[in-house]
């Protein structure tokens, strides 16, 4: 087993979406949003950082680091789930950033996403694009999309990405996963294989550059459903992110292809919970129609808000009005949904229509302050004869659960997760570090 595999396997317990390791630092994680050190974990050198990074990095991928020192992979640990894994070079040396997939994926019903969305999922050929910042959910939202197709289509999905993350069984449909560099070169060259492998559905696991781009849109027009990736925040700067990356010569034509092709939007934000039980996304939803299309080809991209605020009956929403429902609901703080609204302004003015008080003053430690302390390792006793273990206690709101049938404050105890795997590898490393 890699020493990596036992910080994994407690990235999983405690339930953190993301574990960073770099030069010169302690291993950190993402616990619901906030970054948040394990105390008492030793300081990683650079040679003993590369050293574990190398027991599960593959030959092409250690190729790769050692020409251009980055390097993107996927890493699965039976039993827990998979890892996308990104290793860099900075100023201190090696770095690493895992991102927990987890094993099971989670369905359109769980994610809540409304029957306006699940309908593109019946399309036969268009685009459809989920959005926003690294960190929203976009790979759950979409593997989430394909596995409602899986389930109610009998049809041919090939998916292209880098690495893969969520991996799909056949149910109803037959689905082929290639990998960037392990199974494929570059996504243009996927793509351009895919017209000749007889999809129904492509997936670009991110729309990175020009090209791919114009592919995925040409892909849409002759007979296919593409799915893919973008990191914007709005329904409206997709469609103006699209068109400009093309020179402007070619972006006519571009906005004419989109305008044909264009079916769905779903621009997304994640944010705290209130309760502190994880994560909820908040959903801008654009659909495809006449109305869109024609402003798209006229180049009147400006006006696609209103025609969202508008047409509710057909199941758009706006970012800021799908927070306005969670604050409001009382699922996540004014506070934070006013920090992920795309226009801030607005979203002020909707708080106060509704008679919710925001203060602007707010600190970051006055949001964080009832809500999380920093994750502590601690010895628990064990039982007698037995070697003593080390405790992980995450003491926060994020962690807390309530006792049956208690109310209140005093009902919420710290969760704590008791492993030796922790123990085992500190112990490794501050040997290895101490050599």
């Amino acid at each position: 087993m890699a020493e990596l595999d036992r910080l994994f396997k407690l990235m999983v317990e405690v339930k953190a979406s993301d574990l960073h390791l770099a030069s010169g630092c302690s291993p950190m994680w993402r616990l619901h949003g906030d970054m948040v050190p394990l105390q008492d974990a030793p300081v990683m050198g650079p040679e003993l950082l590369m050293r574990l990074i190398k027991e599960i990095l593959p030959p092409s991928n250690l190729k790769q680091y050692e020409e251009i020192h980055d390097t993107d992979f996927g890493y699965e640990l039976p039993g827990f789930g998979r890892f996308r894994a990104n290793i860099f070079m900075d100023r201190r040396g090696p770095g690493a950033v895992f991102r927990l997939i987890p094993a099971k994926i989670m369905t359109v019903e769980d994610l809540g996403l409304s029957r306006s969305m699940m309908k593109l999922c019946y399309l036969s050929k268009g685009l459809v694009l989920v959005t926003g910042p690294t960190g929203s959910g976009k790979s759950t939202t979409l593997a989430a999309l394909i596995d409602f197709i899986n389930r109610n289509r009998s049809a041919h999905i090939i998916t292209v990405e880098d690495p893969i993350e969520f991996v799909h069984e056949n149910k109803k449909c037959l689905i082929n996963q290639r990998e960037m560099y392990a199974n494929t070169s570059s996504f243009k060259h996927a793509l351009r294989a895919a017209l000749r492998e007889d999809p129904n559905i492509v997936l670009v696991g991110e729309m990175r550059d020009l090209e791919t781009i114009e592919i995925a849109i040409e892909t849409a027009e002759t007979g296919h459903l593409v799915f893919g990736t973008l990191h914007t925040t709005t329904a409206a700067s997709t469609v103006e992110r699209i068109i400009e990356q093309f020179p402007e010569a070619k972006q006519n034509q571009i906005r004419q292809m989109l305008a044909n092709s264009l079916k769905g939007v779903i621009a997304q934000a994640l944010l705290k919970r209130m309760d502190g039980k994880g994560r909820v996304v908040a959903i801008e939803y654009l659909a495809g129609n006449p109305a869109v299309a024609n402003l798209i080809r006229e180049g009147k991209t400006h006006q696609i808000q209103s025609v969202i605020q508008t047409s509710g009956k057909a199941g758009m929403i706006l970012l800021n009005d799908a927070l306005l429902k969670l604050v409001t609901a009382r699922v996540v703080s004014a506070d934070d949904a006013y920090i992920h609204s795309s226009d801030k302004e607005d979203f002020q003015r909707k708080l106060a229509q509704s008679g919710i008080s925001f203060d602007m003053s707010f600190s970051t430690s006055d949001v964080q302050r009832d809500n999380l302390r920093p994750v502590t390792i601690r010895a628990a006793s064990a039982p007698s004869g037995a070697q003593s273990l080390s405790a992980i206690t995450t003491a926060s709101a994020a962690a807390a659960e309530m006792e049956e049938g208690e109310e209140g404050d005093d009902a919420l105890r710290a969760k704590t997760v008791v492993t030796d795997d922790f123990q085992s590898f500190r112990q490794k490393m501050f040997k290895k570090n101490t050599q």
